[in-house]
């Protein structure tokens, strides 16, 4: 007696000509279809998910990295040193550098034309101002970047408007090389090669606070548009004041 045929175990193809055949493999490629698709749907919407969470992370990263930088100062690019000058302020009285030896500065760059950014660092300025009221051996200073303009009465209007008390917040102003060559020399870099570069003699970074120690070294640099920035400052004012 002739044995049975074993039954395959794997699907076979359909002969060609056997209509049965080819119906049978078509709905199983069809009811395999739908599930594959769905399959790989899912493990697209798994790997979009874990994207969207991974570039949320970085980004929380991010912030608070910069943040971080915004409390703790960026230093200068290399070592500066408050220049010797002599200014007027905004009543007209002679400033020199003899008049805050010996001081912890509060230092600002000042051009009342520009609507946005010295507005906002003015007003952080007197922020800071009222944080370190009756300290004798603080001094807040704003050098005009454009002296032409910003003339001790103009100065004098831009500082009532802000608080400034005369005593204490200098809101400096002079021959025009004269300043410019201090703000360069002591404080900031220029860029020749920004077109939108707005501030009289190209001086980036003009939004920022610097905070000088008492030998008149710069130390650090704050971003003055920043809230957080008044108490950064006050905070490096502190823990200079403890330094020899």
């Amino acid at each position: 007696m002739a044995a049975s045929p074993k039954k395959s175990q794997a699907l076979e193809a359909p002969s060609p000509g056997n209509p049965a055949a080819e119906h049978d493999a078509a709905r199983q490629g069809i009811a395999a279809g739908p599930g594959r698709k769905k399959d790989e749907l899912i493990f697209q919407v798994i790997v979009l998910a874990l994207a969207v969470i991974v570039g949320f992370g970085c980004w929380i990263a991010a912030a608070a990295l910069t943040h971080h930088d915004a409390l703790r100062g960026v230093p200068p690019e290399h070592p500066r040193q408050l220049d010797d000058f002599s200014l007027v302020d905004s009543t007209g009285r002679p400033v020199s550098k003899a008049d805050v030896e010996g001081k912890v500065l509060a230092v600002s760059f000042l051009f009342t034309s520009c609507g946005i950014t010295c507005p906002e660092v003015s007003k952080h300025m007197a922020e800071i101002q009222q944080l370190v009221t009756n300290q004798p051996d603080v001094r807040l200073l704003s050098l005009a970047v454009d002296p032409r303009s910003d003339t001790p009465p103009v100065l004098a209007k831009w500082g009532e408007k802000y608080g400034a008390d005369t005593n204490f917040w200098f809101l400096l102003t002079g021959n025009k090389p004269v300043i410019q060559q201090l703000i360069a020399t002591s404080f900031l870099e220029t860029n020749n090669y920004d077109p939108f570069n707005s501030m009289p003699c190209n001086f980036a970074g003009t939004e920022r606070i610097a905070v000088v120690d008492k030998h008149g070294r710069v130390r650090l640099y704050f971003d003055g548009m920043r809230v957080e920035s008044p108490s950064a400052v006050v905070a490096e004012i502190e823990q200079l004041r403890k330094e020899n």
